[in-house]
């Protein structure tokens, strides 16, 4: 090993590895902080099961409850064989049912148990304290924009 070399890996071992030229890209770059933020979120909630890392599913079903799965599959950019292990994940730990739907007897809607609601609620208080601490020094105007943008590139993904 050349002496430089040496002391770059010295001083790169206290600070985190770079991706070359990943540490550019969009889709890298959201993909790791997606990562980040749910470990921490999670991390902080071990004492609620899975429930914290569907969330975002949970709080789906909670403002649209009764849709088929497979909407809802489509809605998280889920497989629908996915979302049907998970579903019967939180259904067993009591969050959610699942029943038929009196329009179309062939699909099974969701909705969420009262246990489930309060789930949600709590976990959605913890989530904006959470989320609080991630977008710390940005300002109000920056977060805002930050959402917004990212809508668009979730629209442009589902077009």
């Amino acid at each position: 090993m050349h002496d430089s070399s040496a002391l770059e890996a010295a001083e790169a071992k206290d600070s985190p590895l770079r991706s070359g030229p990943l540490d550019r890209s969009l889709g890298y770059r959201l993909r790791l902080a997606q990562i980040l933020a749910y470990r921490n979120f999670e991390e902080t909630h071990l004492d609620q099961g899975v429930a914290p890392r569907y969330l975002g599913l949970l709080s789906l079903v909670s403002a649209n409850p009764g849709q088929p799965q497979n909407k809802l599959a489509e809605a998280v950019g889920l497989q629908k064989s996915s979302l049907v292990t998970i579903l019967d994940r939180l259904e067993k730990d009591g969050i959610l049912e699942r029943g038929p739907i009196p329009e179309d007897r062939r699909a099974k809607g969701v909705w969420l148990t009262d246990k489930g609601e309060q789930v949600v609620e709590e976990l959605s208080r913890e989530a904006a304290a959470h989320e609080a601490r991630m977008t710390e020094g940005l300002s109000e105007t920056d977060r805002a924009r930050l959402i917004e943008m990212l809508g668009v590139v979730i629209e442009n993904l589902r077009a």
